[in-house]
């Protein structure tokens, strides 16, 4: 889109909160202690087998703590979102960093998600819908108070868009 109204990729301005650094590691610490705990039980219980249960269970122990310990505050350095009148704005990605802009008029639904493991944390997630086949851009990471008072933002802004979202 070029000329008057056009909107142009840069960098959003706004940082998540800084309790998403510990969601993100207790989702790291919680999906290894699954596996861990299994290959080490099954280790205790069966006698001759119990070094080759243990030594993939340490080693997935390892790798766990190593990405939970790096990966969750990597992210929050990378990771940006900002909401304009005329669009969402969203940078995520470690390695491969993503970069999604959703125009206003393009915006179908907004959603706000908290599930058990975010309202621990006082979290929340914003889902925007968009007719792009890429799927909806999300802002995970974000104050749950904030959430709502964005949701409730877009939704004014883009019920006074005009365009059909299509």
């Amino acid at each position: 889109m070029t000329g008057e109204g056009a909107v142009r990729l840069r960098p959003p301005r706004n940082t998540l909160n800084e309790r998403a650094v510990g969601w993100w590691t207790t989702q790291w610490l919680l999906l290894t202690a699954a596996p861990v705990t299994v290959l080490a039980v099954l280790g205790a219980l069966i006698g001759p087998a119990r070094l080759w249960l243990w030594l993939p269970a340490a080693v997935l122990a390892a790798a766990g703590l190593a990405c939970a310990a790096l990966l969750p505050r990597w992210w929050f350095r990378v990771h940006r979102w900002e909401v304009t009148d005329d669009a969402v704005y969203v940078r995520t990605g470690a390695f491969w960093q993503e970069w999604r802009i959703a125009p206003m008029s393009r915006i179908q639904t907004v959603d706000t998600v908290r599930g058990p493991l975010e309202q621990a944390f006082r979290l929340a997630t914003v889902t925007v819908t968009t007719a792009s086949a890429k799927g909806a851009v999300r802002i995970e990471g974000l104050d749950h108070r904030l959430a709502a008072d964005l949701a409730e933002r877009l939704t004014r802004i883009t019920g006074a868009t005009p365009g059909d979202a299509t």
